[in-house]
């Protein structure tokens, strides 16, 4: 993958996240903010944005969604590549949305 890829890859995934984004705070917003790890201003702010302006920052070469699993505990239990591996998917899938919900909790 050349530069100009990698740039049109970004612009895609930019503009991606950002209709879902919006369209996700408009359908419900307590839900979004919960989901997409923002603060209520960011929201808003996604939230207000016009078509053009999407675009516009869509177009910047710097990636607008981050990872928010941050910590190794989170990765295993996504991943269930951990020591102790538990055979029940959705009890470890569990697990790791509570430990991300409190993390959430925890930034409000």
């Amino acid at each position: 993958m050349n530069k100009e890829q990698l740039l049109a890859e970004i612009r895609e995934a930019n503009m991606t996240y950002l209709m879902l984004a919006q369209n996700l705070i408009r359908q419900d917003k307590a839900e979004a903010l919960f989901r997409l790890g923002m603060s209520e201003e960011a929201a808003e702010m996604i939230s207000a944005l016009s078509p053009a302006q999407i675009m516009r920052i869509a177009s910047t070469n710097m990636l607008l969604c981050r990872f928010r699993v941050d910590d190794d505990m989170v990765w295993n239990l996504l991943t269930n590549h951990s020591a102790t591996k538990v055979d029940n998917d959705a009890t470890t899938k569990l697990h790791a949305s509570i430990l991300m919900a409190g993390r959430f909790a925890e930034a409000v």
